[in-house]
């Protein structure tokens, strides 16, 4: 197994206080995880950031993910909260839009809930957060559409603090909240590695190939063996690998395995969702 994957970035403490800052501004908090590994792409200590805010979880990449995996996750996150509410989940894709009229609904709820009994009622601000290549620029610019308009400063925000404009009349600050993922499980920097969010230039791309091969041939052997024609699951990881190469000609001279390129392939057909919908983790762990 690939260890000690060191992508802690070193300015974590002033991210923590910058993100503490922006969440003094908003009324609510959009958390963004990927729907494949919803462990191991959350902050360890997101509970503790947005403590007293209001909180929806969105499942982004569902569509990659397995439908009835994401089904189990959107429960158990809901239940998974402080214990004084349940936590609103919607299942998102956010490059299509699935799932944006489910989370402006829930939105709209708890506008009206904070609003009930006031007079004086001012826009509802949001904010979103969640580690990188998770989707939230995405979602940024899924949710203000090509009609936003920046409503620049307001009173009390910290000179150049940009607002967004929803069409609902809602505002959306425009610095998306980046914060570290989870590294205290080895597998978690693995899963992450597997998702993306880790850039392949620095990790070696025919191991890392190789454990998603091992990964997959035991939780998703049928799909595996349809997508790369295997006739059967073969004991080793690296056996697996070889015999994916040889069906899809990942040779080299002398008829020796390109490692490289078989690696990169699985990696890309896993993360294009060409394998099938896979999730890596699992709520029932």
């Amino acid at each position: 197994m690939i260890e000690n994957i060191n992508w802690y970035p070193g300015h974590m403490k002033k991210t923590r206080e910058l993100i503490q800052e922006y969440l003094k501004l908003v009324d609510a908090v959009i958390e963004v995880i990927d729907a494949r590994i919803p462990v191991s792409s959350r902050n360890p200590i997101i509970d503790e950031l947005v403590s007293g805010k209001p909180r929806i979880i969105a499942l982004n990449k569902s569509d990659l993910a397995d439908e009835e995996a994401n089904r189990r996750w959107a429960d158990a996150l809901a239940k998974a909260g402080d214990g004084k509410a349940v936590t609103p989940v919607v299942t998102l894709n956010s490059m299509t839009g699935g799932g944006i009229k489910q989370l402006l609904k829930i939105l709209g709820e708890m506008e009206r809930e904070r609003n009930e009994g006031r007079t004086a009622v001012k826009p509802y601000r949001l904010m979103i957060v969640g580690v990188p290549n998770v989707g939230k620029s995405s979602l940024i610019n899924r949710l203000t559409g090509k009609k936003s308009a920046k409503t620049g400063d307001k009173p009390g925000v910290t000179k150049g603090k940009q607002w967004l404009r929803l069409e609902n009349g809602m505002q959306l600050l425009d610095t998306p909240g980046i914060l570290w993922p989870k590294f205290e499980d080895p597998k978690a920097g693995l899963n992450l590695a597997f998702c993306g969010s880790i850039k392949d230039e620095i990790l070696d791309v025919p191991t890392l190939g190789m454990e998603l091969i091992g990964v997959l041939a035991e939780n998703y052997p049928k799909l595996l063996m349809q997508r790369y024609k295997l006739d059967e699951i073969a004991e080793t990881p690296l056996e697996n690998m070889e015999a994916m190469a040889l069906k899809r000609g990942c040779i080299l001279s002398g008829k020796r395995i390109d490692y490289e390129r078989i690696g990169k392939l699985v990696l890309d057909e896993f993360r294009s969702a060409k394998i099938g919908r896979i999730t890596l983790e699992f709520a029932e762990e």
